[in-house]
């Protein structure tokens, strides 16, 4: 909510222009004012970006579960999750409703990556691992939807596997790994 009224009140704090005049002088026009305006005005600020990640997956599938243990958890914490939301499709229904494929999925998982109308914009199938799947969605999200993930507030752990090495659950067990000083 803060974001929506941000940019009305940093249009009239910068035009130096008092919030009850300009109030006053959008209700002598017509224009809508207030909350609404507000909101309206913080809708229209936002960035162009709108995506979505479908996963299509099927029951049995070895490399969805460990998709699901590995990044699952993490995934709508971070830059990337925030900036193409997580929607999980069944192999055997087709695209879920309001949203096109280039062709259909044969494999899972496949990860498809859509545009704000649904349409698809790429694709990755199957699950290479926790260590190349981050940057090869980053990539893919960077190239087709404009994502950065300076853009993007992130609410958790970095997207990639620089976040943790693998097979840590947290980076204070990273500590073990640093070399220790020679005693010569």
């Amino acid at each position: 909510m803060i974001r929506a009224t941000l940019p009305l009140y940093l249009a009239t704090y910068v035009a130096k222009v008092p919030l009850r005049a300009a109030r006053r002088a959008a209700a002598r026009a017509g224009a809508v004012t207030g909350v609404k305006a507000g909101l309206m005005a913080g809708l229209m600020a936002l960035p162009a970006w709108a995506a979505e990640l479908v996963m299509v997956e099927q029951p049995g599938c070895a490399y969805c579960a460990a998709w699901d243990r590995d990044i699952a958890p993490i995934y709508p914490k971070t830059a990337i999750g925030a900036f193409a939301p997580l929607r999980r499709a069944d192999l055997h229904d087709g695209p879920p409703a309001g949203t096109t494929y280039a062709y259909p999925a044969r494999f899972t998982p496949t990860f498809i990556l859509l545009d704000d109308a649904g349409a698809e914009i790429g694709r990755i199938e199957g699950y290479p691992g926790e260590d190349f799947f981050w940057p090869l969605l980053e990539r893919l999200a960077a190239e087709k939807a404009g994502f950065d993930p300076g853009l993007v507030p992130s609410t958790g752990p970095s997207t990639g596997p620089e976040a943790t090495p693998a097979g840590h659950d947290s980076p204070a067990e990273t500590t073990a790994l640093a070399p220790r000083p020679s005693e010569d």
